[in-house]
């Protein structure tokens, strides 16, 4: 196990290598994904891997969970499962003569919520208090949630038989989206041969423990951001809201998520203070899923990642922050 003084607090780079390295010996040739993925993490955010299925969106959360030694539960989405398959239900103990609350798979530091599209809104709905309040309310009695606690839900845009569109109030709850893309010719060489005689899954070892996790988190936080950093973030959340092709910009959670997500980036480069590259390379992750565009908008852009690009280039980058910066 990693020495907290020498790495996980002075060297936060060695800690994202380490992670990093981990990953790849199972996740092939999607380093920026992974990145992503600890970005997500450390910020305490919960992210939305969306893509064609066979890209290797599970794989990648089952390798993220070994990774960072928490405890971890999936659910497999279907039409018909219930919101107490998720949350848990109440049972009669008749020996005992009690009722007895058994848990459901939420109750987990990190839950995969896989095909989460393929379920009824009333089931996904049962995320929503959830992923934002960490707790679940079950026949009237709320419990608190295990910290950390992240969901990774996966959905594959381009089916839509079967499945039920996620609203906006959930996908406004995700960190990020992501999307890994296929690999290239030589990396899927590569993937072939890791695969060939034995799955290096099986063998994966955790770079930490949950109690190394949530002090990295606690320092995550304490990473200074500029105010004009901040007027930054909340000019280009702001500018979602008035874009002639949107219909629903980008919430005020939207513009925490941004600034959490810019704090985990700079933690894992080594710097104790947010820069504007933070915040525009994170842009498109953090904001995209959020906005809903004009009917007409779809047809002429496709998706909301146009949008966001161009708000980006539009808008004014604040003055490096290092002078002011709290080390």
């Amino acid at each position: 196990m990693m020495d907290r003084k020498s790495v996980l607090w002075d060297e936060p780079r060695i800690v994202a290598e380490q992670f990093i390295h981990n990953m790849e010996k199972v996740i092939v040739g999607k380093r920026q994904a992974i990145e992503l993925i600890f970005i997500a993490v450390l910020a305490g955010g919960h992210v939305l891997l969306e893509d064609v299925p066979g890209v290797g969106k599970t794989r990648l959360v089952k390798a993220l969970a070994k990774s960072l030694g928490c405890s971890f539960k999936r659910i497999q989405f279907t039409p018909d499962l219930l919101p107490s398959d998720v949350t848990g239900v109440t049972v009669y103990h008749a020996q005992k003569g009690t009722f007895e609350f058994r848990p459901g798979p939420v109750m987990a530091n990190l839950v995969l919520a896989d095909e989460i599209n393929r379920t009824s809104p009333k089931t996904q709905a049962a995320l929503l208090e959830a992923m934002e309040e960490r707790q679940v309310t079950v026949d009237g009695e709320t419990r608190a949630l295990d910290h950390p606690f992240i969901v990774f839900a996966t959905q594959n845009p381009l089916e839509f038989e079967g499945t039920f569109e996620l609203p906006e109030a959930q996908l406004d709850r995700f960190l990020l989206r992501v999307r890994l893309g296929y690999p290239s010719a030589a990396e899927e060489i590569a993937m072939l041969g890791k695969l060939q005689e034995h799955d290096p899954l099986e063998d994966l070892r955790p770079v930490m423990v949950r109690d190394e996790l949530v002090r990295l988190q606690e320092d995550v936080r304490s990473i200074h951001v500029d105010e004009a950093i901040k007027q930054f973030i909340v000019e280009t959340v702001q500018a979602t809201r008035r874009h002639p092709d949107v219909q629903l910009g980008a919430s005020p959670r939207a513009s925490i998520a941004v600034m959490r997500a810019a704090q985990a980036a700079a933690f894992i480069k080594g710097r104790s203070y947010v820069v504007p590259d933070d915040v525009k390379e994170l842009l498109p992750y953090t904001l995209a899923h959020r906005i809903v565009l004009l009917p007409e908008a779809k047809w002429k852009h496709g998706t909301a990642d146009y949008i966001i690009r161009q708000i980006v280039d539009r808008s004014g980058v604040p003055v490096h922050p290092l002078t002011s910066a709290v080390n």
